[in-house]
C-alpha cells in the first residue's frame, strides 16, 4: 500500500515540475494549431482564410504572452522563478553526493538516489526512499510544502495576478490586431474585447486571488494551520469575491467606464457566467495549491490563462443587449 504523503512526494519531484514547464510551449502551439483549425473548419466557404487568419494572430499573441507571463510576473514581484532541469540536475547531483560520501547508505536507496540525479522517479520507488531513506535527504531532493505566511500572502498574489493578466492583454492585443487587419468595422468591436478581458480578469483571475489571500489571512489570524481547512477557507474566499463579486464588478465597469468612452450608441451588456467560465475556475485550485505551498500545480498556468486571453481576444459576450436589439429591428423590419 502506496503511502498518501509519498503521493505528493511523486508529484513535487522538482524535476518533474521542471520538465512538464519545458513540454508547456509545444502543448500550447499544438492547442493553438488545433483551435484554428477548428475555426477553418467551422467557416462558409470563401470566409475559411480569413477565418484562420484571425485565429493564428489571436492565439499566438495569446500564447506569447502565456509564454512570457513568468518572466514578466517575475522580475516585477522579484519572485524567484522555477529552477531549470539542467541547474535541478546540477543541484542533486551535488547533494546525493555529498550526502553519500559522508553517510552509510544501503545499497537499494543508493541505487534510488543516483537515479534521482538526473531522472524522475516512479511513484513506487518515491514510496521507497520515502519509507525507508532519511527523511532530511528526501526534503532536501524533493522540499515538503510550506504554509505561507501572512506576510508573503500578497506577494504571490502579486505574482499570480500580474501572470493572469499578461495573457488577457496579449489576447485583446491580438483580437485588435486581427480585425484592424480584416474587418471595416473594426473600431466598433473593440469594446467587447475590452470588457471581455475585464470580465475574464477580475472574475476568473484577480478578485479569485484577492478572496483567496483574504480568507489566507484571516486563517492566518486565527492560527489556523490545518491544510485542508486552509483549502477550504481559501476555495470559500474564491467563490464570494471572484465568481460573484467579480462578475458584477466587470458587468459595472464595462457598462459604466468602457461603453460610454467608446460610443454613446453602445448599450449595456451583461455577461453572465457559464459553463466553461465555471472550468476556468479550475486555475483557482492552482492558486489554492500555490498558495499551500504546493509548486506542482504551476506549469498548467500558461494553459489556463490562455483560455481567458484566447476570449478576451475573440471580444466573446454571451448576453450583448446592444446586438440582441440591433437583431430584434432587423427581423422586425423583414417581417414588415
Amino acid at each position: 500500500m502506496i503511502k498518501v504523503s509519498s503521493i505528493g512526494k511523486f508529484l513535487d519531484q522538482p524535476l518533474l515540475t521542471a520538465k512538464i514547464n519545458r513540454s508547456v510551449p509545444a502543448i500550447l502551439t499544438t492547442a493553438g494549431l488545433l483551435v484554428t483549425g477548428n475555426q477553418v473548419k467551422k467557416a462558409p466557404q470563401g470566409k475559411k482564410t480569413k477565418a484562420g487568419f484571425k485565429s493564428a494572430i489571436i492565439l499566438g499573441s495569446t500564447i506569447i504572452s502565456a509564454l512570457s507571463a513568468p518572466k514578466i510576473a517575475a522580475a516585477i514581484t522579484k519572485r524567484v522563478n522555477s529552477k531549470s532541469v539542467k541547474q535541478i540536475q546540477k543541484d542533486n547531483t551535488e547533494i546525493i553526493s555529498k550526502y553519500i560520501l559522508n553517510t552509510p547508505v544501503h545499497p537499494n536507496i543508493e541505487k534510488l538516489l543516483n537515479k534521482v540525479k538526473t531522472k524522475i522517479l516512479s511513484l513506487k520507488e518515491i514510496d521507497m526512499l520515502n519509507r525507508n531513506a532519511d527523511k532530511t535527504i528526501v526534503n532536501k531532493l524533493i522540499p515538503p510544502p510550506e504554509n505561507i505566511k501572512a506576510k508573503d500572502i500578497f506577494k504571490e498574489i502579486g505574482w499570480l495576478s500580474i501572470y493572469g493578466a499578461v495573457p488577457v492583454a496579449g489576447g485583446i492585443t491580438g483580437g485588435v490586431i486581427a480585425d484592424r487587419l480584416t474587418e471595416k468595422n473594426w473600431k466598433e468591436r473593440i469594446p467587447n474585447k475590452v470588457n471581455e478581458g475585464i470580465y475574464q480578469y477580475l472574475a476568473n483571475i484577480f478578485l479569485c486571488n484577492i478572496g483567496a489571500g483574504l480568507a489566507l489571512g484571516a486563517l492566518e489570524k486565527l492560527n489556523i494551520k490545518s491544510k485542508s481547512a486552509r483549502c477550504l477557507g481559501m476555495i470559500g474566499g474564491i467563490l464570494t469575491t471572484g465568481v460573484i463579486g467579480g462578475s458584477v464588478m466587470a458587468n459595472y465597469i464595462g457598462n459604466k467606464i468602457i461603453n460610454p468612452i467608446v460610443s454613446k450608441k453602445y448599450k449595456n451588456d451583461y455577461r453572465t457566467p457559464e459553463l466553461l467560465d465555471l472550468t476556468l475556475h479550475t486555475d483557482d485550485i492552482a492558486t489554492v495549491s500555490l498558495l499551500s505551498g504546493l509548486k506542482w500545480i504551476e506549469p498548467s498556468l500558461p494553459l489556463l490563462y490562455s483560455i481567458s486571453g484566447y476570449r478576451a481576444g475573440i471580444g466573446y459576450r454571451n448576453h450583448d443587449k446592444h446586438s440582441h436589439h440591433e437583431k430584434q429591428a432587423h427581423f422586425l423590419r423583414n417581417k414588415c
